[in-house]
């Protein structure tokens, strides 16, 4: 029975991604139909057009930072790299997430690090501490607006983000991390398959303490930018800010892990949509993800053009 099962999962998992896809955009596509006409309403001033700007200003420079923050990774490695060589290798690399598969800015990384000289097993684990680590960063903002919104959640999500961040702290610690890793490469070497991850020795010395408070930072800077387009189409009050800072993190979240998503595209806005549109207006809340959407593709697109053009200009000169 087992293996039957697996063998209809096997069969299943090439067309998971498209189901995942489609679900999202028939529910976006559904909330749309619903509110069409809450969103013909609504109106962008002349200051609301220069908030826009500085959410795309803003989320501009968390591309940058994170990008920053992966070379912190490196270092955390062992690794000592020309930071703004790496810089720009990840703000090229980073708009490639939107292709199909979802990976391939990992592997233009992956594939950089090793024409820097870096190891592959080396450059492999920089891209995996990565999302875990913005994926713990992510919880914690979740965990901070539950507690100060605890009527808008419900206890499931408490639990799973509690559950959730513990299991990623826990994952990333040098002494569980490095025996996952040495596991992982003897059973490669035992199936006869490239060592991409070494066997032997420790490639994580200390806990990733400062890597994590980066990319906590990073996922704020995202926030903000979401928090200012939304201020651009609506005022805000304070006490909603935990809630919409937990809604923002949650929704980023599923996003990044949930597979078949290039960019999040479609779950982080269904996400959106299913936590906070008994608390705003629905139509505001759609035209916010639209619009940020749009903010926060132009901006990883500026950092990548901005990239290549810095790295033009040094091979110009």
């Amino acid at each position: 029975m087992l293996k039957l099962l697996k063998q209809f999962w096997v069969y299943l998992k090439p067309y998971s991604r498209w189901v995942i896809v489609g679900a999202t955009l028939f529910f976006l596509l559904q909330a749309l139909i619903r509110h069409w006409q809450e969103v013909t309403t609504i109106q962008i001033s002349s200051t609301g057009w220069r908030i826009l700007t500085g959410a795309l200003c803003v989320t501009f420079f968390a591309h940058i930072w994170s990008g920053w923050v992966w070379t912190w990774i490196l270092g955390e490695l062992n690794q000592q790299v020309n930071k703004y060589q790496f810089l720009r290798v990840y703000l090229k690399t980073n708009i490639a997430k939107y292709l199909p598969g979802n990976v391939w800015h990992y592997y233009g990384r992956i594939t950089a690090a090793k024409k820097a000289g870096i190891s592959t097993s080396i450059a492999t684990l920089s891209v995996l501490l990565e999302p875990l680590l913005m994926a713990a960063a992510a919880l914690i903002i979740v965990l901070v607006g539950i507690f100060f919104e605890v009527t808008n959640y419900r206890l499931p999500l408490i639990w799973l983000s509690v559950l959730g961040l513990a299991t990623v702290l826990i994952a990333i610690h040098p002494r569980f991390l490095n025996i996952a890793i040495r596991f992982l490469g003897k059973l490669k070497l035992k199936k006869n398959q490239p060592n991409i991850i070494a066997p032997n020795g420790y490639m994580l010395i200390r806990y990733p303490l400062n890597p994590l408070l980066g990319e906590l930072g990073f996922v704020l800077l995202r926030s903000i930018g979401f928090l200012l387009t939304l201020l651009a189409l609506n005022s805000l009050q304070l006490e909603q800010l935990p809630l919409l800072l937990g809604a923002f993190s949650l929704a980023w979240l599923l996003g990044l892990i949930v597979p078949g998503a290039p960019g999040g595209l479609g779950v982080f806005e269904a996400t959106v949509i299913a936590l906070l549109e008994h608390s705003l207006s629905p139509g505001i809340v759609i035209s916010a993800i639209a619009f940020y959407r749009l903010v926060s593709i132009l901006a990883e697109a500026a950092a990548a053009g901005f990239a290549w053009l810095d790295e033009h200009r040094l091979d110009f000169n």
